[in-house]
């Protein structure tokens, strides 16, 4: 496996890394606290073109592989953007995938940054299974009626169309029998509410009461949207490590700077040898856990359980990577490395947050041992 860049990658991983680095300001951060993400940078980010790296020239992109979620993944987790592509990513690739023509339209859109997109399928009761669906859905005539609570719905209140995911048969836990549908901003019976997320960017809580959509709305075959969340959050997870490896990266690199110049006993503390190693135990853990991701984009076109043991695998040692790196980080730079106005503070949350969404390393670990034993 060739792990280079192709030349299309590097020239959209340079230009992604040019344009945040000059976009990404405190300024920039503290304007999109109310709003979860900047104007000025989502602007950007479609003129660019960014978001049609996420889907294949079939869908209406040009990339849509592995390889390509990680160049633009890396380079929004080092910079510490919070512009919500990731939901483009999770939304965007079940509309493309399940969606009749008229469902699919919405993709470009989306892709255009025309068009905000969220994925609610996270329930209070669910935690990282997904098969745990408690939200229903009944038909009636030619309408559907939907009823029941979503968690922590990333872009849920500022999304034009919110993909919901219900259970139309069976029980809670069951693999068959769960269904997706559409869901405009500003449909009756859904009480939204809104807050912020500590790494940034913004979240939701959803009820559902009895909200009526016309059959229209339904993504896909009734009940067999399972397998295709499964491969989006998998294409989610791929994203959320290589953001995470940006992260690491920046983490690194801040406190490098920091051991350089802040001196102790007459000379910069990067000298004492103690220090040193705790550096190239981070150095180390990033590069492995770089390994790990770049074998998951790998494999995200593999069969399933091949795909899912790669999945598991990935966050588990992502999650360990990070912990350390933030946790190390923060030591190395002493009193300033927990404060609001230094930058690691923020990417230190940022890791810590990553890791608990779509199952934390602990979660992981126990589903890779249950998926080899399969």
């Amino acid at each position: 496996m060739n792990f280079q860049l192709t030349e299309e990658r590097q020239m959209l991983q340079d230009g992604l890394r040019r344009f945040l680095a000059d976009a990404v300001t405190p300024q920039a951060l503290k304007a999109a606290e109310e709003t979860g993400s900047s104007p000025e940078i989502w602007a950007g980010l479609a003129e660019m073109g960014v978001a049609g790296a996420l889907f294949t020239e079939e869908q209406g992109g040009f990339g849509g592989m592995g390889f390509d979620l990680m160049t633009v993944f890396e380079e929004l987790g080092r910079a510490g953007a919070t512009e919500p592509l990731l939901e483009i990513l999770l939304a965007g690739g079940l509309i493309a995938e399940l969606g009749d023509a008229a469902q699919q339209a919405l993709v470009e859109q989306a892709a255009e940054g025309g068009l905000q997109l969220a994925l609610a399928h996270g329930e209070p009761a669910s935690r990282f299974d997904l098969e745990r669906v408690e939200t229903r859905a009944v038909k009636a005539g030619e309408a559907w009626t939907l009823s029941g609570r979503k968690s922590v719905v990333v872009n849920g209140a500022q999304a034009d169309r919110i993909v919901v995911s219900a259970r139309t048969a069976g029980e809670v836990g069951d693999r068959d029998g769960i269904s997706l549908f559409l869901l405009p901003k500003g449909t009756a019976g859904v009480e939204i509410r809104d807050y912020p997320l500590s790494q940034g960017g913004r979240a939701a809580e959803l009820v559902l009461e009895n909200v009526e959509l016309p059959a229209d709305a339904l993504l896909g075959e009734e009940g067999r949207a399972l397998d295709a969340i499964e491969t989006a959050q998998a294409r989610g997870t791929a994203a959320l490590c290589a953001d995470a490896l940006g992260a690491m990266e920046t983490a690194r690199a801040l406190t490098g700077d920091y051991l350089k110049t802040r001196k102790q006993f007459g000379q910069p503390i990067g000298k004492f040898q103690a220090l040193q190693h705790r550096a190239a135990e981070m150095l180390i853990e990033i590069e492995q856990a770089r390994s790990a991701v770049i074998n998951l984009c790998g494999h995200l076109e593999a069969d399933r359980a091949t795909r899912e043991i790669h999945v598991s695998a990935t966050k588990h040692l992502v999650g360990k990577a990070a912990r350390l790196v933030a946790e190390e980080s923060i030591q190395m730079h002493g009193g300033i490395g927990v404060t609001e106005e230094y930058d690691l503070g923020r990417f230190a949350r940022r890791l810590s947050m990553l890791d608990q969404r779509f199952g934390d390393a602990t979660y992981h670990l126990g589903r890779f041992v249950r998926l080899k034993a399969a």
